[in-house]
């Protein structure tokens, strides 16, 4: 356990518009070498349960994820996984709608919370580790975002007292305005690897990340 006990919402709700008619968060992916202890050949995995499966060997008290646009699929591909399952029948209304949902089904006692995105696969355990203790090391008001050569990535993370301020529209989490909104708490960690800020938004994403995975190589 860290000693931060954390708790993660990961958000799987969306439509991928950018992604040529495929849905990513169902998009099969090599499971990455940190996941895979064993010599055998291992099946693709669908991104979101690659990611889930990461957070989950970070050791947080919670994870639930927030589903949407093919949830019944996307619930298939975590059913057998210890996570908790947040269905949003509003997702079309944009991510905070999903957020909203996932902080609602919170239910373990936890000092921070990470707002996680499914198609954040290169993120390894480890990776997810390494933010808890950087926030673990700031104000208690602090929101961390982390970045790689200044590039933004995800998640966001902030403490769990925080969370009616974001129930109640003070803090927007998924919002691109969010360090200019709130320029006194927000703390930008620069990280020596760009795994937090590697996403997969389009066909060309998904074929760089399925090569980086099949061959375990660091972003």
């Amino acid at each position: 356990m860290n000693s931060l006990p954390f708790s993660a919402v990961l958000l799987a709700a969306g439509s991928s518009t950018r992604m040529q008619g495929q849905l990513k968060q169902l998009l099969p992916l090599p499971v990455p070498s940190w996941l895979n202890s064993s010599s055998a050949i291992v099946e693709d995995e669908p991104a979101v349960r690659i990611t889930a499966r990461a957070l989950l060997a970070a050791d947080p008290m919670e994870v639930v994820v927030v589903t949407g646009h093919r949830g019944r699929e996307v619930i298939q591909a975590v059913a057998d996984l210890p996570v908790t399952l947040a269905p949003n029948p509003r997702h079309q209304q944009g991510q905070m709608t999903s957020v909203l949902a996932g902080l609602c089904a919170l239910s373990a006692p936890c000092a921070a919370v990470m707002i996680c995105l499914a198609d954040m696969v290169a993120v390894t355990p480890e990776d997810y580790r390494e933010l808890a203790q950087v926030f673990a090391g700031l104000p208690r008001d602090a929101i961390l975002i982390p970045f790689h050569d200044g590039r933004r990535g995800n998640p966001v993370m902030f403490a769990a007292s925080r969370v009616p301020e974001v129930l109640s529209g003070v803090i927007n989490p998924g919002c691109r305005k969010l360090i200019e909104d709130h320029p006194r708490d927000v703390v930008r960690h620069e990280f020596s690897h760009g795994r937090f800020a590697t996403d997969m938004d389009t066909p060309e994403d998904y074929r760089l990340l399925h090569a980086q995975l099949a061959g375990s190589i660091s972003t």
